[in-house]
């Protein structure tokens, strides 16, 4: 049964739609970020701005070849060895739009391989990377429990992956990669 949500997850995504699925600490909202229009409504769907850039999760560091490969060796090993967890990494990009970088310059883009067993097989099942970002409306605290994400988003996205979060106390850290400086 797991197996097949975690599929009916990854079909919802490739179709353009929006996920709402566990991770370490919170729920988040996921789509393909390489669709804009999915993109789009998944910022419409929060009430968020474009302008602060979203966290893209994969299922193994090889789906962050292109950014990973372009960092220092040590900067690259740090990354590296924080993952699979909760550690989310601001890397530089050419890869992803504005709507997932946000409107930094140069563009970057927040990466993590998550610690949450289901996320990285929802990732692998979708083929590449996803966004995950809080599953809650901007400013309000984000979903920790299915229900909660049920709740507060459940209709307005296309499918639940019925799961449980890792335990964590909230969401992932967040670091830039140029100097290991946390954010969050």
């Amino acid at each position: 049964m797991a197996a097949l949500a975690v599929l009916r997850a990854a079909s919802a995504l490739a179709s353009g739609g929006i996920v709402a699925h566990a991770l370490e600490g919170v729920w988040g909202l996921a789509c393909d970020p390489f669709d804009d229009a999915a993109v789009r409504r998944l910022l419409r769907l929060k009430r968020r701005g474009a302008g602060k850039g979203l966290i893209v999760i994969g299922a193994t560091p090889a789906a962050f070849a292109a950014e990973l490969d372009a960092l220092p060796p040590t900067v690259r090993a740090a990354v590296l060895a924080s993952w699979p967890g909760a550690e989310t990494w601001i890397v530089p990009t050419n890869r992803f739009s504005s709507l997932v970088t946000g409107e930094g310059k140069p563009a970057a883009v927040a990466v993590r391989v998550p610690g949450h067993e289901q996320a990285r097989r929802l990732a692998a099942a979708f083929g590449g990377p996803i966004v995950s970002t809080s599953a809650n409306l901007s400013g309000q605290p984000p979903a920790r429990t299915e229900l909660t994400a049920r709740r507060a988003l459940g209709r307005q996205v296309d499918f639940v992956l019925p799961g449980a979060t890792a335990g964590r106390g909230g969401p992932s850290r967040i670091r830039l990669a140029a100097n290991g400086a946390v954010l969050r």
